[in-house]
């Protein structure tokens, strides 16, 4: 009987072990999860810093280093198509115009490296009277991007837009809008219209505002929209 009972206080104390450890355990998660919690809490809403990481997938693909002067001569599109972006009031100069489509998830693609903008091929082409469409970068993992200071443009400010055949577009800058990204999608309508019926334009998209943790974006996207005074 005393064998019995010795037997049974172990197996007591086993199991009450086990519970403690496992009690211990849960506050240990817990206390994560809360801290984990609160401190994307507290980040939530502040600039990201240029050398913080940018989204995981993205840090895989985006190229920091600026193109060679031989690259960006060599660089080749057909003859009707934006080759070039200048914006000399920005410090951008000759920056490659890559064609680009749309990601799975119905979003404009960006060029892979941070110092080239992107041209989405199905909306308008120099010449043609119509909006052509180009985003860019603002910054990647470590460095700025060429549209960085994208929201310090003014009105009147010259976009230039050279093709492959060496013809040279000027866009004078009409607008230049923050616009929070909840509302971005439903404002790519607008985007792709002239701001001046009739005229051709351009409009230049980049992520803006501040920087959030939780959903692992910019908060709001850039929008400035330019007019064609000369070609």
């Amino acid at each position: 009987m005393s064998l019995r009972l010795n037997v049974g206080w172990k197996q007591i104390v086993k199991w009450v072990a086990i519970a403690i450890a496992a009690i211990l355990l849960a506050v240990f998660f817990i206390r994560v999860a809360l801290w984990e919690g609160s401190y994307y809490r507290e980040k939530e809403g502040s600039e990201r810093d240029v050398i913080a990481a940018q989204q995981e997938e993205e840090e895989e693909e985006l190229i920091e280093v600026e193109p060679t002067e031989e690259e960006v001569v060599e660089y080749v599109v057909p003859p009707d198509h934006p080759r070039y972006l200048t914006i000399e009031t920005l410090g951008i100069y000759n920056a490659r115009i890559i064609p680009m489509g749309v990601g799975a998830y119905g979003e404009l693609d960006t060029p892979n490296n941070i110092f080239d903008v992107g041209w989405y091929e199905s909306s308008g082409m120099p010449g043609q009277g119509k909006t052509m469409l180009i985003d860019g970068h603002n910054g990647g993992p470590h460095v700025h991007g060429v549209f960085k200071n994208l929201p310090d443009l003014g009105n009147g400010d010259i976009i230039t837009v050279e093709r492959g055949d060496g013809l040279i577009y000027r866009y004078s800058v009409v607008e230049n809008y923050e616009i929070p990204i909840d509302e971005s999608d439903s404002y790519m309508s607008t985007a792709m219209r002239s701001p001046e019926a009739g005229k051709e334009s351009i409009t230049l998209i980049t992520c803006s505002g501040e920087w959030s943790q939780v959903q692992g974006t910019y908060m709001a996207r850039q929008f400035v929209r330019a007019v064609l005074v000369s070609a």
